[in-house]
This record gives structure tokens, sequence and C-alpha cells, in this order.
């Protein structure tokens, strides 16, 4: 009786193990269908141009991760850029706050970024450095969002970044005017 017992244990073990791996469970298949909360706010193309073509919408995230979603950005001169920034993390700005600031081309971004972190109370942005700046946004945190309209400037390439503390490290891209 003993030599019986012993497979069947070791049988009820195995679909204990089985089961516990998903393997049998409907759960598995639903949270892999559900999209994570990051990708909601992108479920709208990140860049569209109006049926006329006058017009450029521009969706930018920013994330707990210090990431921007796009790190580039195409456009027309003359256009006009109607630029969202949403902040799709869970941190408050105090901690963990993005803008998008556009810098005229020369500006080192260094020097900007640095000169940046001593205006807190101006969302970052140093109002000794407002004649390199094209344009800008406010100081988002979670939920957050903000949006800035301006002109495409000149043909070349303009880089952005997050002026808040050490964020411009990972937070930047390059608006490209054609």
């Amino acid at each position: 009786m003993r030599k019986i017992a012993v497979p069947i244990l070791s049988l009820f073990a195995l679909l204990a193990i089985l089961s516990s791996c998903g393997g049998g469970s409907d759960s598995s298949t639903a949270e892999s269908t559900e999209k994570p909360t990051s990708m909601v706010a992108e479920e709208e193309a990140p860049i569209e141009v109006s049926a006329d073509g006058s017009t450029v919408t521009v969706r930018l995230t920013g994330d707990d991760m210090m990431k921007y979603n796009l790190d580039k950005i195409e456009v027309k001169a003359g256009q006009k850029i109607k630029l969202t920034l949403t902040h799709i993390g869970k941190m408050n700005k105090e901690v963990m706050g993005h803008n998008f600031v556009l810098l005229n081309p020369g500006v080192d971004v260094q020097a900007f970024a640095n000169e940046a972190t001593k205006f807190k109370g101006q969302d970052y942005i140093p109002e000794s450095m407002k004649g390199d700046i094209i344009a800008h946004t406010s100081l988002v945190g979670s939920g957050e969002s903000t949006t800035v309209e301006f002109d495409a400037p000149a043909p070349g390439t303009y880089k952005y970044i997050c002026s808040f503390p050490a964020h411009y490290i990972t937070m930047h891209g390059e608006l490209v005017v054609n």
C-alpha cells in the first residue's frame, strides 16, 4: 500500500506546483491583457498634424524613471506647435517634477541646467537665461498636464530638456525643424 501512496502523493505535489505557476489559472490571461498605467496616456498618437498642415499637436509624457516618451520631434518651419506635457508617474512635482524647455541653438545644456537648479520657485526656469529659451512649460507632478503653444523656429535642430535638477541627463531630446 505504501508503494502506491508515494506515487499518488508525488502526482498531487506535481499538480499543485503546476497550478501555482499559473498553468491552469485564468487570472494570468487577464493580467497579460491589461495595459500598464504608463501606456494609457499613449493611446493617442504622440504627434499629429492638422488636416491643413498648419498645426502639430505633440503629446509628450514624463514618468518617474525620468524619461520622456519622445526623444525626437519633427516639424516644418512656421507650423504652430501645441505641446502638452503630461506627468504619467506617481510622484508629486516637489520630488519628481517635469517640464519642457526648448533651447536656442548653441546654448550649453549643462550650464543652463546647472543655473536652473537655483530657480525652484520659478519652475526651474532661470530668469537670467530666458533669452536662451524658445518655449517652456510649467512644472507638473503626478497626473498633471500643462500645454504650451509656439511657432516652429527656423529650420535646424533644437535641444529640449527637463530642467528639474539633474533630469536633463536622461530627459532630453531634439526638435528637428525642416
